[in-house]
């Protein structure tokens, strides 16, 4: 059954029935309305993602519009990302129904190429002066392999592994390839000016190398007097090699699991998901698990058992938010894959917190980590009802998040953009207050009058005694409701 929009269903804090890991739904054909998207965020999306490879201005201009007006229908926060397209390589245009790959076949690539005059394969960014004799190079989302056997004059020579069928426009993965050209395109120099403009949330930066890639495009978006955050998409095999310093420059990470395992391999991806979580988790920072998360629910109500425990296991890891594709941009039910994406994510949630098995990790001896295990361990053992963190910059809701407590975290903040900026921050939920109103008071009230908190009730909160430093945590305080 569908939930109804709610705003006093938004700020249930319960416990037992709070929903921690978020979701992320990508908004296109089939969801790219102000009342569907309306209906997701009443249905548990946390986030919006606009994939910046399909549409146009003029529809994300409406989606942002459409996300931002129902966020506010719905007394809430949320985030909204630009996901770039970046350097995606492609080959050009071929005859009408593509041309057949026979194994052992030996095939010619050109940047620019025709192929009806020459029977060379066009490809749509020259990459000759990057690739090198042994790489590999596969074609349809690695359905074709193909080995490089030599590249000269911008001619790039391919012996074919396995037959197949390569048409117009099929993408091209090259997976042993360290590109020395910028991963920013003109297209995404563009969309980022777009985004500025248009004030959304976070940028997700694809085929990010390494930690020079996010360093680049925060210093564009600096120049920009932009508060833009960054998310670092992981889905090649060299940013596999860079993985600690890409954590440690982004603002978040995302799995993005669809071309990350063409790039390395499918059974290293669950690996490698672990290990970008525990990373994040030890560096305080968003991480997102993306692609086909319930694929199946595109065409069909019901998703796979294989789906439901693949989203279940990304809860058990401790991601922050998992996302959804196709299954809400396109799919035939948008809103019924959101809402059993909630009850799967509750139910595992509910079995983590009966087992108690969501483990601290600490990356530092740092005063923000002390004052958040303190205040998780004084939640603990006096059984407060949630824990409140008053934040400027929402270092300290990161901080306190990343050691998953079992409390729910009441982010507090003055700054709109940072509201919407931690929806996606596992175990939280943003409240915007004003520069003038005491944090906790004006929490306080608010979760009284909706019946959150009661009368004896205790809170836990964490704050900085200089009020609007940011970074100044430094106070843990009990507070017991009246």
């Amino acid at each position: 059954m569908k939930e109804k929009a709610s705003p006093l269903k938004y700020l249930c804090m319960d416990p037992k029935k709070f929903k921690r890991t978020k979701i992320i739904a990508t908004i296109g054909p089939t969801s790219d309305s102000a009342k569907k998207i309306q209906s997701l965020l009443a249905n548990g999306v946390n986030g919006v993602r606009i994939n910046f490879s399909h549409g146009n201005y003029t529809e994300y201009k409406n989606i942002i519009k459409f996300a931002r007006s129902s966020a506010k229908s719905l007394d809430r926060s949320v985030a909204v990302i630009a996901d770039l397209q970046g350097p995606k390589i492609r080959v050009g245009e071929l005859p009408t129904g593509g041309i057949e790959v026979k194994s052992g076949e030996m095939l010619k690539f050109h940047y620019g190429a025709d192929y009806n005059l020459n029977g060379i394969i066009p490809i749509q960014h020259d990459i000759a002066k990057d690739v090198k004799k042994g790489n590999r190079l596969f074609l349809k989302d690695g359905e074709i392999r193909t080995v490089i056997n030599s590249t000269m004059d911008g001619l790039i020579t391919v012996r074919a592994q396995n037959g197949g069928v390569v048409g117009s426009n099929c993408g091209i993965n090259l997976p042993d390839t360290d590109f020395k050209s910028p991963t920013l395109t003109s297209k995404d120099l563009a969309d980022i000016s777009f985004n500025v403009k248009n004030n959304v949330d976070y940028i997700a930066l694809s085929f990010v190398q390494t930690a020079n890639d996010i360093k680049r495009l925060k210093k564009i978006l600096a120049n920009k007097k932009s508060k833009i955050r960054v998310i670092a998409k992981i889905e090649t095999d060299i940013a596999t090699r860079n993985l600690e310093e890409i954590t440690q420059v982004s603002d978040g990470v995302m799995v993005a699991r669809g071309d990350l395992a063409i790039e390395t391999s499918a059974e290293d991806v669950p690996v490698l998901q672990k290990e970008i979580i525990d990373l994040c988790r030890k560096y305080k920072k968003p991480v997102i698990i993306a692609t086909q998360m319930l694929e199946s629910m595109i065409e069909n109500l019901q998703p796979t058992r294989a789906e439901v425990s693949d989203v279940a296991s990304a809860v058990t890891d401790g991601v922050d938010a998992v996302m959804l594709s196709g299954e809400t941009a396109v799919g035939k039910y948008p809103i019924e894959t959101v809402s059993l994406m909630k009850r799967v994510i509750k139910k595992t949630e509910g079995y983590l917190i009966k087992a108690k098995n969501q483990v601290m990790i600490s990356a530092d001896e740092s005063t923000q980590t002390a004052i958040s295990m303190a205040a998780i361990t004084l939640a603990e053992q006096l059984k407060a009802k949630m824990i409140i963190a008053e934040s400027m910059t929402g270092s300290t809701a990161l901080s306190i998040a990343s050691l998953r407590p079992t409390q729910p975290i009441m982010i507090v903040s003055p700054d709109k953009k940072v509201c919407n900026q931690l929806s996606i921050v596992w175990g939280s939920k943003p409240f915007l207050i004003t520069r003038t109103e005491k944090a906790s008071r004006a929490v306080i009230n608010k979760l009284k009058s909706r019946g959150n908190v009661k009368k004896g009730d205790m809170l836990v909160t964490a704050f900085g005694r200089n009020s609007g430093v940011a970074g100044g945590t430094d106070t843990v305080r009990l507070l017991e409701v009246k």
